[in-house]
């Protein structure tokens, strides 16, 4: 039985150590487009139930947009001072995908046709009826993008917040979301005004069971 090594990249455990919610931004800095893509670019790398990639990433970073935004946010600051903000969205139809994504599987080699037609009917038949499921996966997935869009943030040079606290219905109604899509949350992007305050983490012994209750 052979296995493959790496070498331990000590780069991404000291991202992770690095990376601490900021809520003060410098103003006025702007994020190159090509940075901003390839922080989301990386994102989209996170693992998703049966592929399907439930997310979708809107950004805000007109200022006027984000003047629009601050009282849905409960006029929380880091909002207009951070250089964008990034609506992460999960998809409440994601099933839809489902046919695109296998038929490249498909078309390369990896799955027959008969086998990509079962696997799309079980996923439509997951989706289907009048069950917390697609929401549950919706907020499931979205949210591993979000944790992998913040570490690559950080492994840019940028600070991010993950927030929580905003309108959600008022968000979609004010910035037009399809009704396919529903909020997971809001990560501020941008260059801290000054250094995160630090938080403490319990310890292992307090988060760790082993094998059961």
């Amino acid at each position: 039985m052979s296995t493959t090594t790496h070498p331990q990249d000590l780069g991404l455990f000291q991202t992770i150590q690095e990376r601490h919610t900021v809520r003060k931004y410098e103003q006025g800095v702007e994020i190159p487009e090509q940075e901003l893509n390839e922080i989301i670019e990386a994102a989209t790398q996170a693992p998703s139930s049966w592929n399907l990639q439930h997310w979708k990433f809107l950004v805000i970073d007109d200022q006027q947009k984000k003047e629009q935004l601050l009282p849905i946010a409960y006029n929380q600051q880091q909002i207009v001072d951070s250089s964008a903000v990034i609506a992460i969205l999960g998809d409440l139809e994601a099933n839809k995908n489902a046919d695109e994504v296998y038929q490249g599987a498909v078309e390369q080699g990896f799955m027959t046709e008969d086998i990509k037609n079962t696997l799309v009917g079980q996923i439509n038949g997951a989706y289907a009826g009048d069950t917390p499921f697609p929401r549950d996966e919706a907020v499931l997935n979205a949210s591993l993008a979000s944790m992998q869009l913040m570490l690559a943030a950080k492994a840019k040079g940028y600070d991010t917040c993950p927030m929580g606290g905003f309108q959600r219905d008022r968000f979609v109604k004010e910035f037009n979301v399809p009704e396919r899509y529903v909020p997971v949350m809001l990560i501020t992007v941008g260059k801290a005004a000054k250094p995160a305050h630090q938080s403490s983490r319990f310890p292992l012994e307090e988060v760790v069971v082993k094998n059961t209750f």
